[in-house]
Protein backbone atom coordinates (compact mmCIF):
# COMPACT_ATOMS: atom_id res chain seq x y z
CA UNK A 1 0.00 0.00 0.00
CA UNK A 2 2.58 2.52 0.92
CA UNK A 3 6.45 2.28 1.18
CA UNK A 4 7.94 0.84 4.16
CA UNK A 5 9.46 4.66 4.86
CA UNK A 6 5.64 5.11 6.34
CA UNK A 7 3.88 1.84 7.37
CA UNK A 8 0.55 1.66 8.26
CA UNK A 9 -0.93 0.44 11.11
CA UNK A 10 -3.10 -2.82 11.36
CA UNK A 11 -6.73 -1.48 12.46
CA UNK A 12 -6.85 -2.88 15.91
CA UNK A 13 -3.82 -0.42 16.58
CA UNK A 14 -5.95 2.93 16.06
CA UNK A 15 -8.00 5.11 17.96
CA UNK A 16 -11.80 3.33 18.32
CA UNK A 17 -13.44 6.38 16.84
CA UNK A 18 -11.37 5.63 13.79
CA UNK A 19 -11.78 2.11 13.77
CA UNK A 20 -15.50 2.73 14.05
CA UNK A 21 -15.25 4.94 10.94
CA UNK A 22 -13.17 2.87 8.87
CA UNK A 23 -15.66 0.02 9.46
CA UNK A 24 -18.08 1.39 8.45
CA UNK A 25 -16.30 2.72 5.40
CA UNK A 26 -15.64 -1.11 5.08
CA UNK A 27 -19.02 -1.82 5.24
CA UNK A 28 -20.18 0.16 2.75
CA UNK A 29 -17.39 -0.66 -0.03
CA UNK A 30 -16.96 -4.19 0.97
CA UNK A 31 -12.76 -3.15 1.91
CA UNK A 32 -10.76 -0.73 3.43
CA UNK A 33 -9.63 1.97 0.93
CA UNK A 34 -5.72 2.54 1.50
CA UNK A 35 -6.12 6.40 2.47
CA UNK A 36 -7.73 5.65 6.04
CA UNK A 37 -5.61 3.37 7.25
CA UNK A 38 -2.31 5.16 5.77
CA UNK A 39 -3.83 9.16 7.26
CA UNK A 40 -4.49 6.68 10.53
CA UNK A 41 -0.64 6.98 11.66
CA UNK A 42 -1.63 10.58 12.37
CA UNK A 43 -4.73 10.23 14.54
CA UNK A 44 -5.57 14.04 15.25
CA UNK A 45 -4.75 14.80 11.18
CA UNK A 46 -6.77 11.71 10.08
CA UNK A 47 -9.64 13.43 12.03
CA UNK A 48 -9.01 16.73 10.54
CA UNK A 49 -8.71 15.36 7.10
CA UNK A 50 -12.04 13.47 7.20
CA UNK A 51 -14.05 15.89 8.56
CA UNK A 52 -13.07 18.46 6.29
CA UNK A 53 -13.12 15.72 3.67
CA UNK A 54 -16.51 14.78 4.47
CA UNK A 55 -17.56 18.90 4.77
CA UNK A 56 -16.92 19.10 1.22
CA UNK A 57 -18.23 16.13 -0.62
CA UNK A 58 -21.04 14.80 2.03
CA UNK A 59 -22.17 18.43 2.86
CA UNK A 60 -25.44 17.02 3.90
CA UNK A 61 -23.36 15.63 6.61
CA UNK A 62 -22.99 19.06 8.44
CA UNK A 63 -26.40 20.58 7.13
CA UNK A 64 -25.15 21.94 4.50
CA UNK A 65 -26.77 22.22 0.61
CA UNK A 66 -24.68 22.30 -2.82
CA UNK A 67 -25.70 22.83 -6.29
CA UNK A 68 -23.08 20.15 -7.17
CA UNK A 69 -24.36 16.82 -7.54
CA UNK A 70 -22.18 13.56 -6.10
CA UNK A 71 -21.00 13.20 -9.35
CA UNK A 72 -19.90 16.99 -10.11
CA UNK A 73 -17.80 16.07 -6.94
CA UNK A 74 -16.35 13.13 -7.76
CA UNK A 75 -15.71 14.47 -11.28
CA UNK A 76 -13.84 17.68 -10.04
CA UNK A 77 -11.28 15.67 -7.93
CA UNK A 78 -10.60 12.67 -10.76
CA UNK A 79 -9.97 15.75 -13.21
CA UNK A 80 -7.58 17.99 -10.92
CA UNK A 81 -6.12 15.17 -9.70
CA UNK A 82 -4.80 13.70 -13.20
CA UNK A 83 -3.27 17.47 -13.40
CA UNK A 84 -1.15 16.69 -10.65
CA UNK A 85 -0.66 13.55 -11.69
CA UNK A 86 -2.21 11.77 -8.42
CA UNK A 87 -2.44 7.88 -9.28
CA UNK A 88 -4.22 7.06 -6.08
CA UNK A 89 -7.25 9.78 -6.57
CA UNK A 90 -7.54 9.46 -9.64
CA UNK A 91 -8.16 5.45 -9.58
CA UNK A 92 -10.24 5.73 -6.47
CA UNK A 93 -12.11 8.95 -6.63
CA UNK A 94 -12.94 8.16 -10.62
CA UNK A 95 -14.02 4.63 -9.62
CA UNK A 96 -16.62 6.60 -7.41
CA UNK A 97 -17.71 9.28 -10.24
CA UNK A 98 -18.17 5.96 -12.72
CA UNK A 99 -21.17 4.90 -10.12
CA UNK A 100 -22.68 8.25 -9.58
CA UNK A 101 -22.97 9.29 -13.25
CA UNK A 102 -23.37 5.70 -14.48
CA UNK A 103 -21.05 6.24 -17.20
CA UNK A 104 -18.20 3.61 -17.66
CA UNK A 105 -16.04 5.67 -19.52
CA UNK A 106 -16.33 8.98 -17.82
CA UNK A 107 -13.74 8.85 -15.63
CA UNK A 108 -11.26 8.04 -18.49
CA UNK A 109 -12.31 10.45 -20.17
CA UNK A 110 -11.97 13.63 -17.77
CA UNK A 111 -8.90 12.47 -16.41
CA UNK A 112 -7.16 12.45 -19.66
CA UNK A 113 -9.15 15.39 -21.73
CA UNK A 114 -11.86 16.53 -19.91
CA UNK A 115 -12.56 19.26 -22.84
CA UNK A 116 -13.36 16.20 -25.25
CA UNK A 117 -14.90 14.31 -22.67
CA UNK A 118 -18.70 13.09 -22.98
CA UNK A 119 -20.16 15.91 -20.39
CA UNK A 120 -22.21 18.77 -19.90
CA UNK A 121 -21.72 21.99 -21.39
CA UNK A 122 -22.30 22.70 -17.29
CA UNK A 123 -20.01 20.21 -16.24
CA UNK A 124 -17.52 21.43 -18.82
CA UNK A 125 -17.44 24.82 -17.44
CA UNK A 126 -17.50 23.56 -14.01
CA UNK A 127 -14.20 21.49 -14.75
CA UNK A 128 -12.62 24.71 -16.63
CA UNK A 129 -13.13 26.57 -13.62
CA UNK A 130 -11.57 23.67 -11.06
CA UNK A 131 -8.62 23.79 -13.16
CA UNK A 132 -7.92 27.29 -13.15
CA UNK A 133 -8.25 27.25 -9.54
CA UNK A 134 -5.61 23.73 -9.71
CA UNK A 135 -3.09 24.97 -11.72
CA UNK A 136 -3.77 29.48 -11.94
CA UNK A 137 -5.43 30.22 -8.80
CA UNK A 138 -4.04 33.59 -8.72
CA UNK A 139 -5.39 34.30 -12.07
CA UNK A 140 -9.24 34.12 -11.19
CA UNK A 141 -11.15 37.23 -11.97
CA UNK A 142 -14.87 38.12 -12.30
CA UNK A 143 -15.11 36.24 -15.94
CA UNK A 144 -14.85 32.93 -14.32
CA UNK A 145 -17.30 33.37 -11.99
CA UNK A 146 -19.89 34.91 -14.61
CA UNK A 147 -18.86 31.77 -16.81
CA UNK A 148 -20.26 29.63 -14.00
CA UNK A 149 -23.31 32.13 -13.20
CA UNK A 150 -24.28 31.75 -17.09
CA UNK A 151 -23.93 27.74 -16.38
CA UNK A 152 -26.10 28.27 -12.76
CA UNK A 153 -24.03 27.86 -10.52
CA UNK A 154 -24.09 30.33 -7.30
CA UNK A 155 -20.94 31.81 -6.04
CA UNK A 156 -21.62 29.65 -3.21
CA UNK A 157 -21.03 26.73 -6.13
CA UNK A 158 -17.74 28.33 -6.98
CA UNK A 159 -16.69 28.06 -3.36
CA UNK A 160 -17.35 24.55 -3.10
CA UNK A 161 -15.42 23.66 -6.38
CA UNK A 162 -12.21 25.62 -5.14
CA UNK A 163 -12.60 24.13 -2.05
CA UNK A 164 -12.49 20.32 -3.48
CA UNK A 165 -10.13 21.52 -5.87
CA UNK A 166 -8.07 22.83 -3.13
CA UNK A 167 -8.39 20.02 -0.73
CA UNK A 168 -7.48 17.61 -3.25
CA UNK A 169 -4.33 19.48 -3.82
CA UNK A 170 -3.59 18.40 -0.55
CA UNK A 171 -4.52 14.66 -0.63
CA UNK A 172 -3.14 14.45 -4.26
CA UNK A 173 0.48 15.85 -2.39
CA UNK A 174 0.25 13.48 0.27
CA UNK A 175 -0.78 10.54 -1.63
CA UNK A 176 1.99 10.78 -4.20
CA UNK A 177 5.24 11.66 -1.84
CA UNK A 178 4.04 8.50 0.39
CA UNK A 179 3.86 5.91 -2.30
CA UNK A 180 0.33 4.97 -1.75
CA UNK A 181 -1.71 3.13 -4.40
CA UNK A 182 -5.06 2.86 -4.46
CA UNK A 183 -6.60 -0.61 -3.91
CA UNK A 184 -7.26 -2.94 -6.91
CA UNK A 185 -11.00 -3.04 -6.09
CA UNK A 186 -11.26 0.23 -7.47
CA UNK A 187 -9.91 -0.02 -11.07
CA UNK A 188 -13.07 -2.05 -11.99
CA UNK A 189 -15.82 -0.17 -10.01
CA UNK A 190 -18.38 1.36 -12.04
CA UNK A 191 -16.80 -0.47 -15.40
CA UNK A 192 -19.13 -3.83 -15.29
CA UNK A 193 -22.11 -4.37 -13.49
CA UNK A 194 -21.81 -5.93 -9.54
CA UNK A 195 -22.62 -9.28 -9.14
CA UNK A 196 -26.47 -9.89 -7.82
CA UNK A 197 -26.53 -11.48 -4.71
Amino acid sequence: MTTDRYPVPELKDVPEDIRQKILEVQEKAGFVPNVFLAFARRPAEWRAFFAYHDALMVPESVGRESGLTKGDREMIVTTTSAANNCLYCVVAHGAILRIYEKKPLVADQVAINYRKAEISPRQRTMLDFAMKVCLHSDEINDTDFAALHAQGFSDEDAWDIAAITAFFGLSNRMASFSGMMPNPEFYLMGRVPKAKT
